[in-house]
């Protein structure tokens, strides 16, 4: 199975990956078009320039293997997507081939989460939009991409991973449940930035159920991305 998880940053994202390289039998992929993302857009994200080195720049080559055999003699490949990545002129019909699961999360958590790294993002540098593209434009091509809210899993990690495993057609374990402190090999050279609280967890936290408060540009973010966040959680 070649998965494709779309998020948008601060969204479980990376939680989730390990939780899938916890099974055994699955190789995982962190962020494969960041660093086309950040050659193309000139960004200035922390450590830009050693994501732009580490990483493949041109994204036709990441798609080729995107596509390819599943590496490191694993059985599946899990593919860690951020949506804002897929600027415009990435070609998309790719994506049809694979087994697409959009994982969301409320846009509040999700804008006071990222703010603390970035201060002042741009509204597409959350992915709302971007990922509701692709959600429709699978839909439009007759598939039915299956949606994951973050606070499902937080609040009830078997189940929730359980149904998920389910709908992709693939055994649950529960090994997914824990995974070892301390990060993933995989993990892209920007974990040190991103990465410091998945690090020192074990499994899956449970979340306050209160929103995080927001104001000003980040409370305009919020609101503009509330649209794309229900018709996704409306699918979930």
């Amino acid at each position: 199975m070649h998965l494709a998880v779309w998020s948008g940053p601060r969204n479980l994202s990376t939680a989730l990956m390990y939780s899938f390289a916890a099974r055994g039998d699955v190789a995982v992929w962190d962020e494969p078009f960041y660093s086309s993302y950040l050659t193309r857009t000139g960004l200035p994200h922390p450590m830009r320039d050693s994501i732009m080195a580490a990483g493949e720049p041109d994204a036709g080559k990441v798609i080729e293997r995107l596509i390819g055999p599943v590496p490191w003699g694993k059985a599946h490949f899990y593919q860690k997507h951020m949506a804002q990545h897929m600027l415009p002129d990435i070609p998309r019909d790719w994506i049809m081939g694979l087994t697409n699961v959009f994982l969301i999360r409320h846009p509040a958590r999700v804008v006071a989460s990222f703010a603390k790294k970035r201060e002042h993002p741009s509204f597409d540098e959350l992915g709302f939009r971007q990922q509701a593209d692709l959600f429709d434009l699978l839909v439009a091509g007759g598939k039915r991409p299956i949606v994951v809210d973050a606070a499902d899993i937080k609040a009830d990690p078997e189940a929730a991973l359980g149904a998920l495993c389910d709908r992709i057609g693939l055994a649950f374990s529960d090994r997914m449940l824990r995974w070892p402190a301390g990060g993933h090999p995989d993990d892209g050279v920007w974990a040190p930035v991103w990465y410091g609280q998945v690090h020192q967890s074990t499994g899956f936290e449970a979340e306050d159920r209160s929103l995080p408060p927001v104001e000003g540009l980040l409370a305009d973010h919020v609101a503009q991305a509330m649209p794309f966040y229900e018709t996704l959680y409306a699918a979930r």
